[in-house]
């Protein structure tokens, strides 16, 4: 159900881009928001040809579509996440993980009582970084991409509410941008959240796994 969730948002997204891109190639300033009074009023005043105004109605119609499907089936995920153990855990000790994202940090990242420590749950979400050496030369880290693109991205979601100035863990976000950057600043608050939910989970034990009441 979750990885549901993320295919129809993955679809919304592209359909957004691309009315998007339609304005753009039509000279149109951007319309930030396109489901809301404000966006609607934009593109009504925007000057576009017929097809332009064609491929901007057919992406509407296409998100509403979309935002029919997705708004039943968010509800029904976090109805869920209040029933299940695991997600009441993770919402109540990590700060940034809801209902919808409890879900999914659940599901994929499973029994963490295999994991023989919080670094192998990094490994295991593909937010570690990796490092490539050729003649003595060594690249500048990225991230390894590897396992569960739902788990990454549900962690990097829970980064953006945890790296907001009313977050416990602003100030270490705030540490890590000036040395670095800000977006670096998100993944390395994404691992740490990573280390966190594994550390929930593990401590849980056979109650993590009892079935949502």
């Amino acid at each position: 159900m979750v990885r549901l969730y993320k295919d129809l948002l993955e679809e919304r997204i592209s359909w957004q881009q691309r009315v998007h891109a339609t304005l753009f190639h039509q000279g149109t300033p951007v319309v930030p928001k396109l489901g809301t009074a404000d966006g609607a009023r934009r593109l009504a005043a925007a000057e576009l040809s017929a097809a332009g105004r064609q491929a901007v109605g057919t992406g509407l119609r296409q998100i509403d579509r979309l935002n029919a499907e997705m708004t039943p089936l968010r509800r029904q995920l976090v109805r869920f996440s209040s029933r299940q153990p695991r997600c009441r855990a993770l919402r109540q000790s990590c700060y940034g993980i809801g209902g919808l994202l409890s879900v999914a940090v659940w599901a994929e990242l499973g029994d963490c009582r295999r994991f023989a420590s919080s670094d192998d749950a990094v490994r295991f979400t593909g937010l570690d970084i990796t490092v490539y050496a050729s003649g003595g030369k060594r690249a500048r880290g990225h991230i390894a991409r590897q396992g569960s693109p739902v788990l990454r991205w549900a962690l990097y979601e829970a980064a953006l509410y945890a790296s907001r100035p009313t977050s416990p863990g602003y100030a270490y976000f705030c540490r890590v941008r000036q040395r670095i950057d800000g977006q670096r600043a998100l993944l390395s608050v994404a691992r740490k959240l990573a280390r966190r939910c594994h550390h929930t989970l593990r401590d849980l034990g056979e109650e993590a796994l009892q079935p949502a009441t």
